[in-house]
């Protein structure tokens, strides 16, 4: 074969390549060199409701179009796949649906792949330049699976009365229609999934899925940025983000909720500093720390501290309106469960508020006596200086590699972390900090690292001896 051949072969095989992305663009999705890792996170993710915080051009778009059109044709490689689904795509408005998600999802649907389309408005047989009412889908078992359009914009009771297997939000709906469609996936038990920019601040989606306030198990989220997208060219990137302000950026490129005042620990990186659990070594073990509460939440964290000097949250005990026996005894249980060391009395040693050695009018006794005779030995010098406290937090969170790492399971300190903000008067806002008041405690009590003095060397010796000569004008020999 000589070249001229070879030149022409290859030829045939791009234009054979272009063929099959413009008809099957979902054969080609996150295949070949570049591949979007966080999409596949995202895909692979089995939880029942799933969102995607993203900028804007980073990707999360492509997961919603993909994760529909996979659903309906019943080939996702990741889920179990079921025959005739039904599920909606719902869009802030008509307009953004044909011009987002609609065409997205055209895009990722081969023509033969469509039984039937259903207009809201325009013609069918161009149904890219009107707005899709349903899409009637041939799926892989034989049968058929309905993809319906639905905008935000029509109101809560537009969502009533149907059963459906998915809902996919494209950019962020109101609440009640967010509670309406989990209504409607819940006899099938179904699944939503919501792609998003945070342009709106601190919303319910920021309440309820970034913070995860009631730690429901089957919420997961992933955010992108442009640089996790391999397919944005950088130069064009670096063009973007230099015409922008970092305001603007954290939602526009990053994808992160703002708020009008500032986070406490904007260090804190979930990806980096929340890790799973794992089976510690015993002789990591440190100590525990106290935040107590009767009517507002107790927070208590169990310490270990591994050989290179790095903190390990490992256990939590958070809950409100109880008494001190069920705080004791939950805490007493953990213990046992991690195999956590007693002192020579038999009692488990912690740090408490210095607040819990006070007597109140409701009993004779302090909170920390209280805790001691039900086999607490609690501690309550500690140290609670509001900002350099703070500082402290923030110097663990801010190293890198990092100084501390949070288990997966102590959600509700990894949410208090989240939500940590100032408020007026340079003072963070004095509301859901219970566990990072104990948090600051415990760090506060560790001794600073200092690096031991070093002995000077003959070279350095002699440096300073010809310096304090020079000075007295003395002799050099």
């Amino acid at each position: 074969m000589d070249d001229k051949e070879r030149i022409l072969r290859i030829r045939k095989i791009n234009d054979i390549l272009k063929t099959r992305k413009k008809y099957d663009a979902l054969a080609c999705y996150n295949k070949g060199e570049k591949v979007h890792e966080k999409q596949l996170a995202f895909h692979r993710s089995l939880k029942r409701n799933r969102w995607v915080f993203g900028g804007n051009r980073s990707g999360k778009t492509e997961c919603g179009a993909v994760e529909t059109v996979w659903m309906a044709r019943g080939i996702h490689p990741y889920r179990t796949n079921r025959p005739d689904v039904s599920g909606w795509v719902v869009s802030v408005s008509y307009d953004v649906q044909r011009e987002v998600a609609q065409s997205k999802i055209l895009h990722y649907l081969r023509p033969d792949w469509i039984e039937d389309v259903i207009m809201h408005t325009g013609a069918k047989g161009n149904p890219s330049s009107g707005i899709i009412d349903t899409i009637v889908v041939r799926n892989v078992f034989g049968g058929f699976s309905k993809i319906g359009f639905k905008s935000a914009e029509s109101g809560r009771e537009k969502f009533q009365g149907a059963s459906l297997d998915f809902v996919w939000f494209d950019e962020e709906p109101p609440q009640d229609i967010y509670e309406e469609c989990k209504m409607r996936v819940l006899d099938k038990k179904g699944d939503l999934f919501g792609t998003m920019t945070p342009l709106k601040g601190l919303t319910w989606v920021y309440d309820l899925i970034y913070l995860n306030r009631y730690n429901d198990k089957e919420v997961f989220y992933i955010q992108m940025e442009w640089a996790d997208n391999p397919f944005l060219d950088p130069e064009e990137v670096r063009n973007i983000t230099s015409g922008m302000s970092e305001e603007m950026l954290e939602s526009r490129r990053y994808g992160h909720f703002k708020a009008n005042s500032g986070l406490v620990y904007p260090e804190f990186d979930e990806s980096i500093h929340v890790i799973d659990p794992f089976d510690f070594p015993l002789e990591w073990q440190d100590t525990v720390s106290i935040d107590p509460g009767l009517r507002n939440p107790l927070s208590a964290h169990f310490y270990c501290v591994d050989g290179d000097d790095n903190v390990y949250v490992v256990a939590e005990h958070y809950e409100q309106d109880k008494d001190i026996d069920y705080h004791a005894e939950k805490i007493l249980g953990l213990a046992d469960r991690l195999n956590w060391h007693r002192n020579s009395s038999g009692k488990l040693e912690s740090l408490i508020d210095s607040a819990a050695g006070q007597r109140t009018l409701a009993s004779s006794k302090s909170v920390s006596e209280l805790f001691h005779e039900r086999g607490i030995a609690v501690n309550p010098r500690v140290n609670k200086e509001l900002f350099s406290g703070i500082s402290r937090v923030r110097s663990y969170f801010a190293e890198r590699p990092p100084k501390i790492y949070i288990f997966r399971n102590c959600v509700n300190l990894i949410r208090e972390i989240k939500c940590y903000r100032w408020g007026e008067g340079d003072a963070p806002v004095k509301k859901d900090d219970h566990a990072l008041d104990e948090l600051r405690y415990y760090l506060m009590t560790r001794p600073t690292f200092t690096p031991p003095p070093t002995k000077p060397g003959f070279v350095e010796k002699n440096y300073k001896r010809l310096l304090r000569l020079n000075k007295k004008g003395g002799s050099y020999a």
